[in-house]
C-alpha cells in the first residue's frame, strides 16, 4: 500500500507537471528567444523555462509551503518538512527552442534525501511517466488507462541500443564524442535524444537498452532515475557509486555492468 504522504506528493507532482507541460506546449511564442545562457553560449534558458518553473514552485508553495525546492532556473528554497522537490521545468531546452518534440517537465520529491516520487511529462508525445519508490513505474499515453513499465530483457551488449548526451562545453563534448566513437563498434547503435529525463523514461518503457551521460545535475536525473529503477533497470555512476555529475549510467540488468565497465575503461567520467 502506498504511503499516504507519497500518494499526496505524487498527486501534486502529476498536477504540476500537467500544468507546466500545457503551458510549455500551448504557450510557446512563435518568436521564442533565448533569455540567458549558462555553462556556454549554447547552454540556454528561455523565457518559458522560467515561466514553467514559477508555475511549478508556486503550486507546490500553495499546497506544501514547508517543503524545500531545488529548481534548475534558480527557484531554490530550504524547507523544514523533510521533503524537497527537485525540478527541471524544461528538460531539452534546445529541442524546445528549435521546435523538436523531445522535451519534458521533470519533477521529483525527496524525503530525507531519498527520491520517493518521480514524474516526467512529455507533452509532445502525449505521455506522462511516474513512479513511487517501491511501487513500480507507470505511464499514461495514447493507450487506454495506465501502463505498467518494464524495461526490456537484456540483449548481448553488441545488440544493445544505448542513448547518451553531450555537454555544452566544447572541450568536454569533444572527449564525449571520442568515448562514443569507441563504444559504437561494440553496440547495436547509439542515440542522442537531447533530454536525459526522456531517455531514462524510454529505458523504463523498453525503447532503449541503456543510457549514459556525464555532466548531469540532480534535476536532470532525479525523476527519470527513479522511474527507470522502478521499471527494473539498474542505475549508478562510476563503479560502486551513485549517479552523479561525473557519470550517470542506467541500463537493463545484463547490459548495465558491461556498459559501466567500458565507460570506466574509456574514461567517460573525465573532462
Amino acid at each position: 500500500m502506498t504511503d499516504p504522504l507519497h500518494a499526496e506528493l505524487l498527486e501534486l507532482a502529476r498536477e504540476a507537471a500537467r500544468r507546466a507541460g500545457e503551458l510549455l506546449r500551448d504557450g510557446r511564442p512563435a518568436d521564442l528567444e533565448v533569455a540567458a545562457t549558462k555553462s556556454s553560449p549554447i547552454d540556454i534558458v528561455t523565457e518559458m523555462d522560467i515561466a514553467a518553473e514559477k508555475l511549478i514552485t508556486g503550486l507546490i508553495a500553495e499546497h506544501r509551503p514547508d517543503d524545500g525546492v531545488l529548481g534548475e532556473e534558480g527557484g531554490s528554497t530550504a524547507g523544514t518538512s523533510g521533503v524537497r522537490w527537485v525540478i527541471d521545468p524544461l528538460d531539452g531546452t534546445v529541442n524546445y527552442l528549435y521546435g523538436l518534440p523531445t522535451w519534458a517537465v521533470s519533477i521529483a520529491a525527496e524525503q530525507d534525501g531519498e527520491t520517493v516520487v518521480g514524474v516526467v511529462a512529455a507533452p509532445m508525445r502525449g505521455e506522462t511517466y511516474h513512479a513511487v519508490r517501491g511501487g513500480g513505474a507507470r505511464a499514461t499515453g495514447a493507450w487506454e488507462g495506465e501502463r505498467t513499465l518494464t524495461c526490456r530483457p537484456a540483449p548481448p551488449l553488441d545488440q544493445a541500443l544505448v542513448s547518451t548526451g553531450f555537454n555544452y562545453v566544447a572541450e568536454v563534448r569533444t572527449h564525449q564524442a571520442d568515448v562514443a566513437r569507441r563504444l559504437i563498434p561494440l553496440l547495436r547503435d547509439i542515440r542522442r535524444g537531447g533530454s536525459a529525463a526522456v531517455d531514462l523514461c524510454d529505458l523504463a518503457c523498453g525503447r532503449l537498452d541503456g543510457y549514459y551521460e556525464r555532466g548531469l545535475h540532480p534535476w536532470d536525473l532525479a525523476a527519470g532515475d527513479l522511474i527507470a529503477r522502478e521499471a527494473g533497470a539498474l542505475t549508478g555512476g562510476r563503479p560502486g557509486e551513485r549517479p552523479s555529475w561525473d557519470l550517470a549510467v542506467a541500463a537493463t540488468p545484463g547490459v548495465f555492468e558491461p556498459l559501466q565497465r567500458l565507460l570506466e575503461d574509456f574514461g567517460a567520467w573525465r573532462d
